[in-house]
């Protein structure tokens, strides 16, 4: 019978004991995690995914700043202002939203966090980390699914392991975190060939192809470990992932609902790397 990951569940159980980790840090050493989030422009998505990482971040009893920036802000600007956080020593995460507006560089702007500071893991430094099997800061929604995996009793060594998008923020990272676990991976993308014949072959499958309800039961192997990342809306503005899922949930072992799935975890492991961040600094 098919068992649903609760992401929601879980994160709100790991944010709850990260409040109190956050509590004993600042009684034993009087420091207190401190995240700011830079958000450009007036992108709906983006201001509801700002808010919601600023609500967590307080009830987890980070120091918290958002700084919203004008559409119209200068690529030297915004550089400056991320140069601010880098040099402040009362924040240990620095996220800057994306996307950003169409003049701004968005790889020059990642590339401009202190690389101890990315809670994101979009620098180069990080994502080399990661590659090399040193990882260090790691894109916080692949870093949030292998956390389900371990909860959830998943095993991955010798594993066949199919992600399907290969994104610098889910596919790529993804890849290479099942393939330092020891499963055995396949990236596939919107141009692979054949897809659900390689799709059928995974025990895991990781699903970030940015196509609502994209992955049909035909895709699925039976007892599949089915990863849902997509987040899509309808023309009705209801949500939806890249998996049917009434059509697959029957046929999967485990699978992750959206909503309730992988997001939650997402916003979970970026205040758990900022905690982090902050604990390093103590060394």
């Amino acid at each position: 019978m098919v068992r649903l990951i609760d992401g929601k569940g879980l994160a709100q159980k790991m944010q709850a004991e990260l409040a109190e980790k956050v509590t004993r840090l600042k009684e034993k050493e009087g420091l207190v995690p401190g995240l700011v989030v830079i958000l450009v422009g007036e992108n709906p998505a983006s201001q509801v995914y700002v808010r919601n990482k600023e609500r967590s971040a307080k009830k987890a009893g980070f120091f918290s700043e958002t700084v919203r920036l004008s559409a119209d802000i200068s690529q030297k600007e915004l550089l400056d202002v991320v140069d601010q956080y880098n040099r402040d020593d009362r924040f240990h995460g620095i996220l800057v939203q994306l996307p950003l507006p169409d003049h701004i560089d968005e790889e020059e702007v990642v590339l401009a966090i202190d690389p101890t500071k990315d809670v994101d893991g979009f620098h180069h430094v990080n994502t080399g980390r990661l590659w090399s099997g040193k990882p260090a800061m790691i894109p916080c929604t692949p870093a949030g699914i292998m956390k389900m995996f371990a909860v959830y009793g998943v095993d991955l060594e010798g594993k066949n392991a199919v992600v399907v998008g290969r994104s610098n923020i889910v596919g790529k990272p993804m890849a290479a975190l099942l393939l330092e676990a020891n499963a055995t991976v396949t990236s596939t993308h919107s141009r692979t060939k054949n897809l659900a014949d390689i799709t059928k072959t995974a025990d895991i499958l990781v699903v970030a192809i940015g196509r609502s309800k994209f992955i049909t039961a035909d895709y699925v192997k039976p007892g599949a470990v089915v990863i849902d990342v997509g987040m899509n809306r309808d023309e009705n503005g209801k949500l939806s992932g890249d998996v049917d899922f009434e059509a697959v949930k029957p046929i999967a072992d485990l699978i992750t609902p959206v909503p309730g799935g992988v997001g939650p975890m997402t916003i979970t492991m970026l205040l758990e790397q900022t905690y982090e961040a902050a604990l390093a600094t103590l060394k």
